[in-house]
């Protein structure tokens, strides 16, 4: 895709969630331009969906071929939201798809699916061991619908991996007060201790983040 890999490398197009695109709203509305003009999806108004969905499908499939590796998780986003892909879509997608592709399935779910509908492919990811996936599979989309137990074992799944736990989205915020999962990094650190392995300093961060809140001078939560 000519077009869309010059904005790319130009720095011009952006998509949320992609860490290699810069964070323009104007330069996202470029790249899906660059999109439409490279026939990559049915432009507003125009027939022949199936022709359209058939070519961007096969634009994501190449997009590290045309567009670089660099800038292929970007790409894959951009014309995932461009074509509206549904839970179907993405599912047969992620299933096809290479790791590469499935990390952008994963990284385009916060703006594509408002409902828990895609957890199957968020689950599937963190039974993996490939980090990427598993770093992809922590993003926002897991903070809102992943349920507290499955979330904890997310949390360790990443320390267990090497995933950075700033990678887990909202991790302060669902950690904050969560006893068990308190019990779980605990239990972690002492296992390490005893057999004589360092405790990872992104575990002992993430149980500082299991206190509560302070209390104010009243009492009451701060």
């Amino acid at each position: 895709m000519p077009g869309a890999g010059s904005a790319y490398r130009a720095g011009a197009a952006a998509v949320p969630g992609a860490a290699s695109a810069p964070a323009s709203g104007a330069a996202a509305v470029s790249g899906v331009g660059a999109a439409y003009r490279a026939r990559a999806v049915p432009a507003p108004g125009q027939s022949g969906a199936a022709r359209g969905a058939a070519r961007w499908e096969a634009l994501f499939a190449q997009a590290g071929r045309r567009c670089g590796h660099e800038h292929a998780d970007a790409v894959r986003v951009l014309l995932l939201r461009a074509a509206h892909a549904g839970p179907d879509t993405l599912t047969r997608l992620y299933g096809q798809g290479t790791a590469a592709e499935r990390r952008a399935v994963l990284l385009a779910l916060p703006a594509l699916v408002p409902g828990p509908a895609a957890l199957p492919l968020v689950r599937d990811a963190l039974r993996t061991n490939d980090t990427r996936l598993v770093a992809a599979a922590v993003g926002p989309y897991t903070a809102v619908h992943l349920d507290a137990h499955e979330w904890r074992h997310a949390v360790l799944k990443c320390l267990f991996t090497g995933v950075p736990v700033t990678a887990v989205a909202a991790l302060a915020e669902r950690a904050r007060g969560d006893t068990e999962l308190a019990r779980m990094l605990d239990d972690q650190a002492r296992e390490r201790t005893a057999a004589g392995r360092p405790v990872p300093d992104d575990l002992r961060y993430t149980l500082t983040l299991t206190a509560p809140r302070a209390a104010t001078a009243t009492g009451e939560e701060s």
